[in-house]
C-alpha cells in the first residue's frame, strides 16, 4: 500500500522496536524457563512450603514477562511487515496494557522500595543455596555476572568461609582480601537507595511502550486511509459506461439497384408487378 514519508518512519521504528523486544523476550523467557525445568533447580518448585518464595515467585515472573513480549512482537511483526490494520490494532491494546503495567509496577515498586529490596535479596540467596547443593555451571555463571555487576562475594563477603569465592570478582584494596561486601545486604540497600532511578526505569520503559503505540496507530491510520482511496478509485472506474456507438444510417433508396447491399442483410430481388390489361368501358349513351 502507498504510504508517505511518516508511515514508512513509524512501519521501520516498529520493526526495530519488536527485534530489540524479542530477543529481551526470548532471553527472559528462556532463563525462566532454565530457572523451572533444570534437574537442579525442579525441587524447589515441588515443594509446597516453598510455593511462595522469593525464587518461586522470581522464575514465575521471568516466564510470563518473557511470554507476554513474545506475543507482543509477534502482532507487532506481523501487523508492521505486512501492514495489517487488525493486526496493528491488537498490538496497539497490548502496549497501552503493558505500559500502563509498567508505569504502576514502577510506582508501587518505589513506594515499597524497602520491601522489593529485601525481596531481590531473598532471590539472590535462593539461587545462592541451590548452588551451593547442587553446583550446578549455569548457577556459577549466574552468580559471577551479580558478583562482578554489583561487585560483592556470596552472603558472608570474608573470603576464608565463603564457598562461592571463586565466583567472585578481585579485591579492590587491602580489605577487600579479607572481607567484600555482603550481596544480599548490599541489593537490599541498594534498591532502597536508588529507588528513584528503579521508578525512572520502569516510567521511561513505559514512555517508549508508549512511543510505540503512536507508531502503530499512526501506520494503522495510514493503512486505512490508503484503503480506502484504493476502493473510491476502483468505484470510479467501473462505474464509467463506454459511450454508444454512432447509430449507422441505412442507405439512399437508389443504393439497392447500383450496387450490392452492404448490410449483413440478403440481397433480393425488386419486386415487378404485372401491367393490367385495359378494361372495356360501354359507351355513354347521350
Amino acid at each position: 500500500m502507498a504510504l508517505d514519508g511518516c508511515g514508512h518512519v513509524c512501519k521501520y521504528i516498529l520493526i526495530i522496536f519488536n527485534i530489540i523486544f524479542a530477543v529481551v523476550g526470548f532471553a527472559l523467557l528462556g532463563l525462566g524457563l532454565w530457572l523451572r525445568f533444570s534437574d537442579n533447580t525442579r525441587s524447589i518448585f515441588e515443594i509446597e512450603q516453598l510455593n511462595s518464595s522469593a525464587f518461586v515467585l522470581g522464575v514465575t515472573v521471568l516466564i510470563v514477562l518473557g511470554a507476554v513480549m513474545l506475543i507482543v512482537v509477534v502482532f507487532g511483526d506481523y501487523g508492521a511487515c505486512n501492514e495489517k490494520r487488525c493486526a496493528l490494532q491488537v498490538f496497539s491494546a497490548l502496549l497501552s496494557i503493558m505500559a500502563l503495567a509498567e508505569i504502576v509496577v514502577g510506582v508501587l515498586a518505589y513506594s515499597n522500595s524497602d520491601r522489593v529490596g529485601n525481596f531481590m535479596g531473598e532471590f539472590y540467596t535462593s539461587i545462592y543455596t541451590v548452588y551451593i547443593a547442587t553446583g550446578d555451571p549455569p548457577l556459577a555463571v549466574t552468580l559471577t555476572f551479580i558478583h562482578k555487576m554489583l561487585h560483592c562475594c556470596g552472603i558472608t563477603g570474608v573470603s576464608l568461609i565463603e564457598m562461592v569465592k571463586e565466583t567472585c570478582p578481585k579485591p579492590d584494596g587491602f580489605l577487600e582480601h579479607i572481607a567484600m561486601p555482603s550481596c544480599p545486604n548490599l541489593i537490599a540497600n541498594a534498591f532502597e537507595s536508588k529507588a528513584s532511578l528503579v521508578l525512572g526505569l520502569f516510567v521511561g520503559t513505559g514512555a517508549l511502550l508508549i512511543i510505540a503505540m503512536i507508531c502503530s496507530a499512526v501506520l494503522t491510520k495510514q493503512i486505512q486511509r490508503s484503503a480506502s482511496a484504493s476502493r473510491h478509485i476502483i468505484l470510479t472506474q467501473t462505474i464509467q459506461a463506454p459511450a454508444p456507438a454512432p447509430a449507422s444510417l441505412p442507405p439512399p433508396q437508389h443504393a439497392f439497384e447500383a450496387k450490392p447491399y452492404p448490410y449483413p442483410y440478403p440481397y433480393q430481388d425488386p419486386v415487378v408487378f404485372t401491367p393490367l390489361s385495359a378494361v372495356t368501358l360501354p359507351a355513354v349513351q347521350t
